[in-house]
């Protein structure tokens, strides 16, 4: 395998994808400001979460709606984005990736 994380295939991704997709979001949820970024086991490999939302960039799978209920907590003002049935890891990939680069600006000024 290539890289760290498994590719998608045609716009799917595998299982390992989808629960490591779901790690990251309960480690972005855990992520204390002044702290670095949460990294996750992929495969018995540290994976920076940011890195597991790139990889999911283009993932037309669906959300699972405990998954979607997860985002919309986290997204509150995207949550309207969002439709349960229909929403895909990519819809919110980007924005969680987002959120990432945000929360790592803030704790490094935090940090100086």
């Amino acid at each position: 395998m290539p890289g760290l994380l498994h590719p998608l295939h045609d716009g799917h991704a595998p299982i390992i994808l989808h629960n490591a997709f779901q790690d990251a979001i309960d480690a972005l949820e855990d992520w204390e400001l002044g702290n670095d970024e949460p990294v996750i086991d992929v495969n018995e490999r540290q994976v920076a979460i940011s890195t597991v939302f790139r990889r999911l960039w283009t993932c037309t799978d669906i959300l699972p709606s405990r998954t979607l209920d997860v985002v919309e907590d986290l997204l509150p003002l995207r949550s309207a984005e969002f439709k349960a049935g229909t929403s895909t890891y990519a819809d919110a990939a980007y924005s969680l990736w987002q959120l990432c680069l945000q929360k790592r600006a803030a704790s490094y000024e935090m940090r100086q």
